[in-house]
């Protein structure tokens, strides 16, 4: 097994997590920002210090690597790529609504045929949403989304579809339907990112850290059709 540092930034809240063997054994999270600027470099700091302590050698940096805040996304990529860069890590990206995903996963009973519907604000009516099932293969590609009564429809008329993450709240009002499940409290966190990170790891999906840049927000709106702006 691998000792992996994990960035996350995403969103508002900024967290630093440690996993070795499996198991997260160093962890930290500010929820008071966004206070990336800040809190991230100290956060780091304290990671390194305890591996270091300990005679732990990291073996990868993982950062989450969006959708996402621009500015939060940059100054995490940021920091990981010097890390890896100042001790010679491997970088792993790890997709945002993916993270967001595992601690649904993880703690919530989710029927055997449910789809699951990670979602990060936007403005308005408009969030930012995949569509997995239980084994976080994509059945929709990443997209943005002007929600309705008609916008997962047909998933919803085939199966039990949990929406979750800083956008859900505000879709569930529009989304009529016996199928759709709301999860609250759900945050995209540096703790979760082990399981998605290993799996990388043992894949060997590492990523160039010259050329590595994360999928800004604004990337989905150049792909976006413009009948959805």
């Amino acid at each position: 097994m691998s000792c992996i540092l994990h960035i996350e930034t995403s969103t508002n809240v900024c967290s630093v997590a440690v996993s070795q063997d499996g198991a997260v054994i160093f962890n930290e999270t500010d929820r008071d920002g966004p206070n990336h600027s800040v809190k991230l470099g100290v956060f780091v700091d304290e990671a390194m210090s305890f591996t270091d302590n300990h005679a732990i050698p990291f073996d990868a940096v993982a950062v989450s690597c969006g959708p996402g805040s621009y500015t939060g996304l940059r100054i995490g990529v940021s920091m990981a790529k010097g890390i890896c860069y100042a001790r010679n890590l491997k970088l792993l990206a790890v997709p945002t609504l993916e993270l967001l995903a595992v601690p649904v996963l993880l703690r919530e009973q989710v029927e055997e045929d449910a789809l699951i519907c990670p979602m990060l604000d936007a403005r308005r009516m408009e969030v930012y949403a995949g569509i997995f099932d239980r084994a976080l293969h994509e059945v929709r590609p990443v997209s943005a989304d002007v929600v309705d009564e008609n916008t997962y429809k047909e998933y919803l008329d085939q199966h039990p579809v949990y929406f979750f993450g800083n956008g859900a709240a505000k879709c569930m009002d529009a989304i009529h339907h016996p199928n759709a499940r709301l999860i609250e409290g759900i945050e995209p966190l540096a703790k979760y990112m082990m399981p998605l990170a290993e799996r990388r790891m043992m894949r060997e999906q590492f990523e160039d850290v010259a050329y590595f840049v994360p999928f800004y927000l604004k990337d989905f709106v150049a792909k976006t059709p413009k009948k959805l702006l």
